[in-house]
Parts: structure tokens; sequence; C-alpha cells
């Protein structure tokens, strides 16, 4: 790395080696395409996930799915990648002093002189109006429903300042799709979507906590708050309740969904919540908060622990 900050040809020092932004995208579109995080696309995945256990469970729950849920599914990943290219834009505006102290985070576009503020305000304004777009071909509650969201968004990038658990803050934001998913495909919202958003962020708390070890070192030197750092050495055991508390609300969200389901239904929905959970205890046996490569492996492994439940709720939609 560059004394200035800058990765090789401007790549970032955490983004997935040979990624399709470095190798193909137009050279002008990299630095916001990296600003975005669209070299590094788990927290995409971590964003559009919770929107498909709305959409699914929801669909599940009244036994009806339509080709308007494949809209849906579609609109809300397009959505996600918008919004969360919005929402990291904003959080590194936020940052950027920040990230130009941590080793992880100073080859960023805006710490490295990639991106201006200026050109990083007009980015971000762009993808949340494309994703509003999106949005309001869900229908008006899903649309008043997205739009609370932004609260939760704004707000994130300066928990880590006054909390010691902004990752509560980052499970608010990234797991209001369980919500939206529901109410776009219902037009209301009900308790098992308020369960199944509660379990994600549950399931952020643990996923996060894992992420955030990778920088403690440099946050105790710059005095920025984190899970990781507020449970230190214990955080295995912080990392087990977080699992069994995002694994129970998931069952008892599908519960409440599908008691008047078949039992064949209710059975195949909790196998994805068996699965889900067996992922979790599987990246506890793997984790070691000391081996940062690891760490990184670990939380980008938890798009395929929220995939698990997709797959057996997409199984059983099909019955």
């Amino acid at each position: 790395m560059t004394q200035s900050g800058k990765s090789p040809e401007g790549q970032v020092a955490d983004a997935v080696k040979d990624n399709w932004v470095d190798r193909h995208a137009p050279e002008a579109s990299r630095p916001y395409l990296r600003l975005s995080r669209a070299d590094r696309p788990i927290g995409t995945w971590l964003l559009y996930i919770p929107c498909i256990w709305g959409i699914l469970l929801a669909a599940l729950q009244v036994g009806d799915f339509q080709s308007w849920d494949l809209w849906l599914i579609v609109g809300c990943g397009a959505g996600a990648w918008l919004m969360r290219g919005a929402g990291c834009t904003w959080n590194d505006i936020t940052d950027r002093k920040f990230d130009a102290q941590v080793a992880r985070t100073r080859s960023r576009p805006l710490p490295s002189g990639q991106v201006t503020v200026r050109g990083a305000l007009l980015w971000m304004v762009a993808q949340a109006l494309i994703a509003f777009c999106i949005l309001i071909s869900f229908g008006m509650p899903a649309v008043l429903i997205g739009v609370a969201s932004l609260g939760f968004v704004a707000i994130y990038p300066f928990a880590k300042r006054f909390t010691w658990w902004p990752q509560v803050f980052l499970g608010l934001a990234f797991n209001w799709g369980a919500l939206l998913g529901w109410v776009a495909h219902s037009g209301r919202l009900d308790w098992p979507a308020v369960l199944l958003y509660l379990a994600g962020i549950a399931w952020t708390l643990f996923y996060d906590t894992i992420y955030a070890h990778q920088d403690t070192e440099d946050d105790a030197l710059i005095g920025v708050k984190s899970t990781a750092r507020l449970f230190g050495k214990s955080s295995p055991q912080w990392l087990r309740a977080f699992a069994v508390l995002s694994a129970g609300l998931m069952a008892l969200a599908i519960y409440v969904a599908l008691r008047a389901a078949s039992p064949a239904q209710m059975i195949i929905a909790q196998m994805g919540t068996a699965g889900f959970a067996a992922h979790m205890l599987w990246q506890m046996r793997q984790l070691d908060i000391d081996n940062v490569p690891l760490l990184l492996q670990l939380f980008r492994a938890n798009r395929e622990a929220g995939l698990i439940p997709v797959l057996f709720f997409a199984v059983t939609v099909m019955l």
C-alpha cells in the first residue's frame, strides 16, 4: 500500500480479489462502484436476504405465491444493491476521517482521494432516487415502510461514536427488508414479520461482531466503539447467545405464520431454521477472534447462512 493509502490501481484492501469492478468496470466508474461496495457484494446479500424471507413467509401464510412476488424478489434485489450503495456512500462520507486512520479502510475511495465529498454526495442521491423509483412500484404501504427505514440508515454511521452497540443500529437498518417484503406482498404489517425482523437483528449482531473484531486495535486507538471491543475475549459466549436468539425468533415467526398450514409445510420451513442455526454454530466452531483473514471469511459465509431459510421457504411455497 502506498503512503497515501491507495492500493495498486486504486483497489480497496478488503475487496474480493479479482472482483468484477477491478477487472471489467470502466475505469472512470471504478471509484464510485468501490464507494458503493460493488467490489464487496456480501453487504448487498445481507441486506437483500431478509427481504426474501419476508416475501416468501408472507406468501406461505396465505398460500398464494404469484408472478407479482417474482417482481418483488427481483425489485428488492435491485433496491438492495442501490440502497446498500447509497448507505455505504453515506457511511464513508461521515467516516472518511476515521477511515483514514484504520489500515483496512484507508484505501477506500474517499480517504484515498479517488472521490471528492461532493462527488460522493451526488452519487448517493442518484442511487437513492433510482431505488425510490423501484419502491413506488411496490404500493403505498411498502413505500411508507421503506421511507421509514431512512432514519436508521442516517443514524448508523454515528452510532459507533455514542454507543458500544452500533451493531444494533446496523441490524435495525439492514433487516428492514423483512418488514418491507412482507408488507409489499400482503399490504399490511403482521406479527410474523416483526418476529422475523427481530431474528434478523440478532443475526446482524452475530455476524457484524465477527466482522468488527478485524478492527479492534485501530478502533481502540481512535475511540470507535463496537460490540467486538465491548465483549472482547467473551465474544464467543455472546455470539452463541445471538445465534440461539436469532434462530429461536425465526422459528417463532414461522410458527405464527404457518399455524394454519399443513404439517409438511411447517416441518420443511422449520428445517430452514435448523439449517440456519447449524451454519452459525459451524461458524462458532471455526472462530478465532485473533485471526483476521478467518474473521472476514466467516463474515462472508453468512450469505450462505441466510440463504438456507430462503431455500427451504422456496421449497415449502411449491408444496
